[in-house]
């Protein structure tokens, strides 16, 4: 049945294909009747039982996930819509998202004064410790704010943000209102309209975001407005780049920050801090990177009952690498909003041409080290009887969550042969950053990782890629499953094909009828914007993070098929 936010959205959709079509405007780039772009992806899987991966019978027998969008520009205006379609969604994603709807659309309005947008809106203050919307297909995570936002440039220099809405939770829209102000001045631009020219560039910002849900709760006096607000500055001179955001968000009981103590839930009424610095330096053949990251109680929701990854306001930066090979992303960090402390170092540096290490064409390293602590929690309250007050310091930190090291040597020896070789140390609390169990039934994992990539282009638009890797491990629970061997090959005949066969072996499995190969055959073709893939076999159980945003992936075995087009 329809509801008012898919009433609203067909309106929305049907005066924008009036303004696209009332001059016949086709889908290019007229410069005076305006433009239409946009873009497509479909996938799909038909999946197979398999009892001994654990991958589950699906009723459907097929699932998919479909998106489009539609944009059109004019001059100062533009409009868009997206129409998703899940029937139904994809194992590994939220059953919440099911049927079909236009979940997105906008109409904006720019000139030299003036940014106002009405409809869906993606938008950050700062680096996102206070408020950030944005939309991840690959998690199926979309947080936009569905109400207005306004952007004026008074003076050149001064950027000032305003916005109002609701967010979007699956087809429809949460319950809490959130309202966001944002001012950020950039210091150079405004001395160079007095005439003065500074070299090193200085950026101060500011913002105060809050929301309101009415509160109905028997047992406890919940807050309905929960404010929060914060401060940054950006500094930059030629190769170095400072940025440092202190954010604080008043008293906000939570089911994210709850307890349960002898059979009954408590909340956590004590505002939440988050600190956040990065700083980098460039220069020719040799750079750094350093961030630091504090959070307590962070956890910012439109709703106070949401869960899992569902109407989060805020957005906490990763301060660890996300990996793209398979065994170093294998077991990844979720990033804890209640609390966490931690940190990333990386130098990448290039050995020069003619060197015995840097051969005839240069040697690049990369060195990353990241870690993650829990905050080390000290109770001001009786915590036998609420145990919701607890107060940190910023000099201690708790029990080890998370650390990640490695080295990464990419290599060129030739014309037609280059490498990557990656040796890497991981440690993961999966029992608290999976589970939030800081006692649970897992052991942590530890594994030592090994990468070898080798591609060799045999001719101009054809290559061999060779992958192989390993990762070893000494649990032997039944969640961290042992060691695997990973190796690939992928075979590009030239730029529209390729075919790639992958086998990943658990063969370290603590049970020795499920020591099994997880092969998997990928074939693929791309034109220009149109990319079409297919593959067929067994996909192991793992995380899939993006930026420190997680979701469980679970085992399946069948036909996938990916199309993706953009115009």
């Amino acid at each position: 049945m329809l509801n008012k936010y898919f009433k609203g959205s067909i309106r929305a959709t049907f005066l924008l294909l009036v303004l696209c079509n009332s001059k016949q405007v086709t889908a290019q780039n007229i410069s005076d009747e305006g433009s239409i772009h946009g873009n497509y992806q479909i996938d799909a899987q038909y999946y197979n039982p398999d009892s001994l991966i654990n991958a589950p019978k699906v009723p459907e027998k097929m699932l998919s996930n479909v998106f489009g969008n539609i944009n059109y520009q004019k001059g100062k205006f533009s409009a868009g819509i997206r129409y998703e379609a899940y029937n139904n969604v994809m194992q590994g994603f939220d059953a919440r998202y099911k049927g079909q709807g236009i979940t997105n659309r906008f109409a904006r309005y720019q000139d030299k004064l003036l940014d106002i947008t009405v409809g869906n809106i993606y938008e950050q203050f700062g680096s996102g410790l206070l408020f950030r919307t944005y939309y991840e297909p690959g998690l199926l995570y979309d947080n936009s704010l569905d109400g207005a936002r306004v952007i004026s440039n008074p003076y050149k220099g001064i950027t000032l943000k305003g916005l109002v809405g609701k967010q979007r939770s699956f087809f429809t829209v949460g319950p809490g209102i959130v309202r966001g102000f944002d001012g950020e001045v950039n210091v150079n631009e405004l001395l160079d309209s007095a005439g003065m020219r500074v070299k090193t560039k200085l950026i101060l910002g500011g913002s105060f975001v809050s929301k309101y849900q009415s509160a109905a709760n028997p047992d406890f006096i919940m807050p309905e407005n929960v404010g929060a607000y914060g401060g940054r500055i950006s500094v930059i001179n030629e190769g170095f780049n400072f940025f440092a955001e202190y954010a604080v968000k008043e008293n906000d009981p939570s089911l994210a920050n709850s307890s349960t103590v002898k059979g009954k839930q408590y909340y956590r009424y004590k505002n939440g801090d988050a600190l956040f610095i990065s700083a980098s330096y460039a220069t020719k053949g040799f750079s750094f990177l350093l961030q630091a990251k504090r959070i307590d109680n962070m956890s910012f929701r439109s709703d106070r009952d949401a869960s899992v990854q569902n109407l989060l306001i805020n957005f906490m930066p990763a301060t660890t690498r996300q990996h793209t090979y398979l065994m170093p992303a294998y077991s990844p960090y979720a990033t804890q909003p209640t609390g966490e402390v931690g940190g990333m170092a990386e130098m990448q540096f290039k050995l020069k041409k003619g060197t015995p290490l840097g051969g005839k064409y240069g040697t690049e390293v990369t060195i990353n080290y990241s870690h993650a602590n829990a905050l080390k929690q000290v109770n001001v309250a009786d915590s036998t009887t609420t145990s919701d007050l607890y107060k940190t310091n910023y000099n201690q930190a708790g029990v080890d969550l998370y650390h990640d090291l490695f080295v990464e040597i990419n290599k060129k020896f030739s014309k037609k042969i280059k490498a990557t070789l990656m040796l890497c140390n991981q440690f993961n609390n999966i029992n608290i950053v999976l589970h939030n169990t800081p006692k649970g039934a897992y052991s942590n994992m530890k594994s030592k990782i090994g990468v070898l990539d080798v591609t060799y282009k045999y001719k101009s638009n054809s290559a061999i890629r060779f992958e192989a890797q390993g990762m070893l491990r000494n649990n032997k629970d039944t969640l961290n499953l042992g060691s695997w061997a990973v190796g690939m090959i992928e075979w590009t005949p030239n730029t529209h094909v390729f075919v790639a066969v992958l086998d990943q072996y658990n063969y370290g499995n603590p049970v020795e009828n499920l020591k099994l190969h997880y092969f998997l055959v990928t074939a693929g073709y791309t034109n220009g914007p149109h990319r079409i893939s297919v593959s067929y076999g067994k996909q192991r159980q793992g995380i899939f993070c993006v930026g420190g945003v997680c979701r469980v992936v679970p085992a399946s075995n069948g036909v996938a098929i990916s199309i993706t087009s953009s115009f």
